[in-house]
């Protein structure tokens, strides 16, 4: 005869059968597509020591569904093509990919940094260096997508000036032969740049007066790096082309607002106060 605590373990232990039974059954959830940024300080992760400073690659991720895709921001301060090899930053990453995986690459300040010895790359290696990131990501079956380098803000006479001009006629150029995605941001950030004027452009860099960030208690006069604002646009750029030339993957899986904030705002309201989603 069969007592209420036999009849107990006998019941969790076809639970417990079950449960395993399930979990080898359950269809696995679906992987995440991984978009790998490599290049330099324009994109880069920053410390809360150089804040508002903002690398273009912090805001991207905010523009995917995050259930989707996952930025992994590889690109370091200072690095050109050829020491994002030679400091063995690109190999983990090739071993790490997996079919269909994205890698946008931007480099090209650093590379044209004749000034600098120990980062400047001449535009020959420049080249090689482009098709070994490209070919080496195809290998894996993932994508590469090149990047022109973003633009410096330089004015003349009112005009906005090309101020990676070899640089990103040799990513262009790479980008043709090898049929590779290409996103010009060095044209379409000079537009922007343009578009907001001589004197407004400075929100989008790190200008700040003395006094205005306890990070920079005498300013900062900087026409490379870029203000929050300005990497959200930079960010915006990028995400535009994303969708524009239909990138797999990434143009399918874009971020949905709340369904709160996805309401049309209208004129006889008063804004309304933060609350949670």
């Amino acid at each position: 005869m069969k007592t209420p605590v036999m009849l107990h373990l006998k019941y969790s232990l076809g639970l417990a059968l079950l449960a395993v039974l399930l979990a080898f059954t359950a269809p696995a959830p679906p992987r995440k597509t991984r978009l790998y940024l490599i290049g330099d300080s324009t994109i880069a992760q920053k410390v809360g020591q150089v804040f508002p400073e903002t690398g273009w690659g912090m805001p991207l991720a905010t523009f995917f569904d995050t259930a989707a895709v996952v930025v992994d921001n590889r690109a370091q301060n200072g690095r050109s093509t050829r020491t994002f090899l030679a400091e063995n930053r690109w190999q983990p990453i090739v071993d790490a990919l997996q079919p269909q995986d994205y890698v946008m690459i931007q480099f090209g300040h650093n590379d044209e940094a004749e000034n600098y010895p120990d980062r400047y790359t001449s535009p020959a290696d420049y080249r090689k260096n482009l098709i070994k990131f490209v070919t080496e990501t195809r290998r894996k079956k993932a994508y590469p997508v090149l990047i022109t380098p973003v633009t410096r803000r330089r004015f003349k006479n009112g005009q906005q000036e090309e101020t990676h001009v070899a640089y990103s006629a040799a990513t262009s150029e790479i980008a043709n032969t090898y049929k590779v995605p290409l996103i010009d941001l060095d044209k379409t950030s000079r537009e922007l740049v343009q578009q907001f004027g001589e004197e407004p452009s400075k929100l989008l860099f790190l200008q700040l007066a003395p006094g205005d960030h306890p990070n920079y208690p005498y300013g900062r006069n900087d026409n490379t790096h870029f203000s929050e604002l300005g990497a959200r646009k930079m960010a915006q750029l990028v995400v535009q082309e994303v969708v524009a030339q239909r990138l797999p993957g990434l143009a399918d899986h874009l971020a949905k607002p709340t369904a709160k904030n996805a309401v049309p705002p209208t004129s006889t309201t008063k804004d309304a106060q933060p609350t949670t989603p």
